[in-house]
């Protein structure tokens, strides 16, 4: 019977930690890269939060220093700030804790192989493994692993192979990543991920300035079914007074925000005209109509009042003026 492979995790954030928990209880199968399955035998953690999550997520599993994790697995998983990542591999590779012949994955979105060169020096075998999740750091996360995208990145046949197999065994989907578009698919996540969170906050904020009482409740319906229809359709699926062109809904929402809401003001303004450059483009909204609205966006970063519009819409524009 193969043993099992030895996992080590530096960094028992979110992350490090619900994918050692998800290897602990990996199915091995065919196409795993452990023939034996794996065990977590230590884990570095520094704060009070990844020591409990430790604990909770690895029972009896070691907090130990970085480098006597690295010292004892056979998978090291690196799951550090992208901004630490370089110095924990030299610090380690200086103090002799990563060997040839060892696996060293980190889950950075931005970084690829270049960061991990002074393991790949000596040996080691190097790939970046990123999960395309936001991650909470509990139990549930687990079955989020199941079906998701991890981004890799490996240089040889066999690290490639042991790399796919491994996100297998995570439950998720491989997805190459050339080294030289890492920082611009991990743009591409955070853009979408994290600039997300900020709107739909924002957007709470606004309704509970309106005196919504379940500002979460009434955005989740139309914040569902409008990610679905963005995923599924794109800009087609846009809809609103930007791609109306209803210049006066935009004048007034710029005016409550601005009195209500001010410190959401920026953002809208900044996906407003976003909203509006892709109107123009793919020809749902004229010009001559968006410029009226751009002149309004112009204000409202300057500081002055939005003009009023009167609803009425030009004659010129009427017979290619779109409900949406």
């Amino acid at each position: 019977m193969n043993a099992p492979l030895r996992v080590g995790v530096v960094g028992a954030g979110r992350v490090g930690a619900v994918l050692a928990a998800a290897l602990q209880t990996a199915p091995v199968t065919s196409g795993s890269a452990s023939a034996g399955g794996y065990t977590v035998v230590a884990v570095a953690g520094e704060s009070d939060a990844s020591r409990a999550r430790a604990a909770e997520l690895l029972p009896g599993v070691p907090v130990e220093k970085p480098t006597a994790v690295a010292r004892a697995c056979d998978l090291l998983l690196l799951t550090v700030p992208d901004d630490m990542l370089g110095n924990v591999v030299r610090t380690m590779v200086d103090a002799g804790a990563i060997r040839p012949g060892q696996y060293v994955a980190h889950t950075s979105g931005r970084h690829g192989l270049a960061i991990l060169e002074p393991a790949a020096a000596i040996g080691a075998h190097v790939m970046a493994v990123h999960p395309a999740m936001t991650f909470s750091g509990t139990a549930r996360d687990l079955t989020r692993l199941s079906g998701g995208v991890f981004g890799l990145t490996a240089a040889t046949p066999a690290d490639r192979a042991f790399a796919e197999a491994l996100v297998h065994d995570f439950g998720g989907r491989p997805m190459w990543v050339p080294e030289e578009m890492r920082t611009l698919y991990h743009a591409g996540l955070a853009h979408g991920a994290n600039h997300l969170v900020t709107l739909v906050t924002e957007a709470m904020e606004i309704l509970s300035a309106a005196g919504a009482n379940d500002p979460a409740g009434t955005l989740r319906p139309l914040l569902t079914a409008a990610l679905d229809n963005a995923l599924d359709h794109g800009d087609a699926a846009l809809t609103g007074p930007i791609v109306r062109g209803d210049a006066g809904t935009v004048a007034a929402h710029l005016d409550d925000i601005r009195t209500n809401a001010p410190q959401t003001l920026a953002s809208y303004v900044a996906m407003a005209r976003a909203t509006l450059d892709r109107a123009v483009s793919d020809g749902r909204l004229l010009p001559i109509r968006a410029r009226k609205i751009s002149h309004l966006l112009d204000d409202a970063v300057a500081g002055a009042a939005p003009a009023q519009s009167d609803g009425a819409v030009d004659t010129v524009e009427t017979s290619t003026w779109n409900q949406a």
